[in-house]
C-alpha cells in the first residue's frame, strides 16, 4: 500500500482526536447508541449543528434533542422523575439550575475538558458547567438613532422616553437583571434612586423573548432594546439588518449550563456528548454556528463579541446570585416600574 505525507497526517490526526476522548467511554456509549439532550439553545442554529458533528464524530450514536425554554425543560424533567421515568440523559439550561440540583437530578461529572474553564463557568462539584456564553446590552436601530446612549445616565435623556423596550419576562436576561446590574454598579442608594428616574422613562415590557423583541427594534417599532444579545445583534447587522449595539459596561454576563442527568437511561453516552460539547471540538461547533463558546481558548466567530477580545467590562451573574437576589430584584421590578 502506497503510504502519503497526506496519509499520515489524517492518520496522526485521527489518531490525536481519539486521544481526545476515553476510548473505554465511547465504546460504552457505542453500546447504548443514543443520548438524549432536552435543550433550550435554538435548533437550526446550533442544537441540530452540534447534534450532527457528534454523530459524524462517533458513528452509531445518535442525538435525540428536544428544545423548550427553561421553565418547561425544568418542569418536564421534575415531572419525570417524580413519575420515575427519566428520558433526558443531558439537559441545559440558563435558569432554574437549582431546582434541578435541589431535587437531586444531577449527576456530578467532569468533563475532561473542564479544566480549562474559569471557576465562575463550572460548579465545583461538577453538576454543571457553563456551555456558552451571553453578554447582554443595548441595541439601537441606526436608521432612527444617530447618537446612542453611552452610559446608563444617558438612557435618562427624555428623547428615549417611551422609545425603549425590553422582554416582559422576569428573569435574568430582562428587567431583574438589568436592577442587579445597576445596583452593583451603584450601590443600593443610588442604585435605587437611578431605576426610580429610570422607570419614568416608560421603558416598554414586550410578551416576548429578547431575540423578538430586538426584531421590532429592527423593525422600527422601537429605538432601542434593552438586555440584548451582542451575539443576536451582530448576526442581524452582518445580514444587512439597521442595529447596532450600544455597549454600556459592564454588560450582564450569563451562560447556559449543561449537565448530566443522574437517572439517565444512557448515562454512557449522555457524558461522551457532555464531553463532545464542552471539547474544543464541540466549542468550535459553537462559535461556527454564531453561539459565543463558554472556552476562554476558543473565540468566537466574531472575536469582538467576547471580553477578551472586544475589551468590554462584564459583570457575570451566577446562579447562586440568581438563587439569592432574583426574589429581590423582581420585587423591586413590581415595586418601580408597575
Amino acid at each position: 500500500m502506497r503510504v502519503t505525507w497526506l496519509g499520515i497526517l489524517l492518520l496522526l490526526t485521527g489518531a490525536a482526536r481519539a486521544a481526545d476522548f476515553d476510548p473505554m467511554l465511547v465504546e460504552a456509549a457505542k453500546k447504548e447508541g443514543t443520548a438524549v439532550w432536552y435543550t433550550g439553545l435554538i435548533v437550526n442554529q446550533i442544537s441540530r449543528p452540534m447534534a450532527e458533528a457528534f454523530e459524524a464524530r462517533f458513528p452509531g450514536i445518535k442525538v435525540q434533542y428536544s428544545r423548550a425554554s427553561n421553565t418547561d425543560t425544568t418542569v418536564k424533567l421534575l415531572n419525570e422523575a417524580r413519575a420515575h421515568r427519566m428520558q433526558a440523559d443531558v439537559m441545559d439550561v440558563t435558569s432554574g439550575i437549582h431546582s434541578l440540583t435541589d431535587a437531586k437530578l444531577l449527576a456530578p461529572y467532569k468533563a475532561k475538558a473542564v479544566a480549562r474553564y474559569p471557576d465562575v463557568l463550572k460548579d465545583k462539584e461538577g453538576f454543571w458547567t457553563a456551555s456558552n456564553l451571553y453578554f447582554v446590552t443595548v441595541a439601537y436601530n441606526t436608521n432612527l438613532v444617530k447618537d446612542p446612549p453611552r452610559s446608563f445616565a444617558d438612557l435618562l435623556d427624555p428623547r428615549w422616553k417611551g422609545h425603549m423596550a425590553w422582554t416582559s419576562e422576569l428573569a435574568v436576561q430582562g428587567a431583574p437583571g438589568f436592577i442587579h446590574n445597576v445596583l452593583t454598579i451603584m450601590g443600593e442608594e443610588n442604585g435605587m434612586a437611578y431605576l426610580k428616574k429610570f422607570a419614568a422613562q416608560d421603558p416598554i415590557s414586550v410578551a416576548a423573548s429578547p431575540r423578538a423583541v430586538l426584531d421590532q427594534v429592527i423593525s422600527g417599532e422601537y429605538q432601542l432594546g434593552l438586555m440584548m444579545y451582542n451575539h443576536h445583534i451582530a448576526i442581524s447587522a452582518g445580514q444587512g439588518a439597521p442595529v447596532k449595539a450600544a455597549p454600556l459596561e459592564p454588560l450582564v454576563a450569563l451562560f447556559s449550563m449543561i449537565g448530566i442527568l443522574k437517572d439517565a437511561p444512557h448515562p454512557n453516552a449522555g457524558r461522551l456528548l457532555l464531553e463532545y460539547i464542552l471539547s474544543d471540538e464541540g466549542q468550535k461547533v459553537m462559535a461556527k454556528n454564531d453561539y459565543l463558546p463558554a472556552d476562554p481558548s476558543v473565540p468566537a466567530r466574531i472575536p469582538e463579541l467576547k471580553p477578551e477580545a472586544g475589551h468590554f467590562a462584564v459583570s457575570y451573574i451566577s446562579p447562586d446570585m440568581t438563587r439569592d437576589g432574583l426574589t429581590k430584584w423582581i420585587s423591586i421590578y413590581h415595586e418601580v416600574f408597575r
